[in-house]
Order: C-alpha cells, then structure tokens, then sequence
C-alpha cells in the first residue's frame, strides 16, 4: 500500500504559518497542483545570493529528505526554477528571505 501523503497546498500553509512564527518572511512564487504538486523552496540570503531546495528520494533510508539541489546567485536560482516550472507545471515555488539560511526544513515537525 502506497505511503499517504499529506496534500501540497495543505503543507505550504503549514510551512507559511510555521515560517511566520519564527518570523521568517515567506512567500509563494507559483502556486502548483492543489492535491500532488511538488514543492520547490527558493531561500534568498538576501546577499545576492540563494540555495534551491527540493524533497529527494534517499534509496539508502527510503525517505524524502529536504536536500540544498542548486546554490548560487539569485539569477541562476530564478532560472533553475523557470526550467524546473517549464516542465512541471504542478510545482510549488516559496521563496524565503533568511540572511543565515534558516529553511526549517530540517527541523521535526514538517513532512
């Protein structure tokens, strides 16, 4: 039996309101596939600089850990993730603002 899963527009207002208790600002850049839709999360260290983040599949453990997929300038992130929504249109993109890179996604408490 498949893993159930908790629906995409569930967790990024799970994810935004947690971001917003640690006052981390938040926003969603594109909205995806309400039900299945995967979810990209741009963070802008506000420097010039940014580090894309997407749940992997981890074949050792048999999990889908939050994995840094592509760091660089702002402009290369926004184009990574412009070819990433060019094939998936279902993709949820957040972009935070956290000078330090505070994501929360290795912390207990999100899917």
């Amino acid at each position: 039996m498949a893993e159930a899963r908790l629906a995409a527009s569930l967790w990024v207002a799970a994810y935004l309101a947690r971001l917003a208790q640690a006052t981390i600002p938040a926003y969603v850049l594109a909205r995806g596939d309400d039900t299945a839709g995967a979810i990209a999360v741009k963070c802008a260290h506000l420097d010039g600089t940014a580090a894309l983040w997407m749940r992997e599949w981890d074949m050792d453990s048999d999990t889908r850990p939050w994995v840094a997929t592509d760091r660089g300038t702002e402009r290369d992130i926004d184009a990574a993730i412009a070819r990433q929504r060019s094939r998936d249109r279902d993709l949820w993109v957040i972009e935070i603002e956290s000078r330090d890179g505070t994501t929360l996604l290795d912390r207990d408490g999100l899917f």
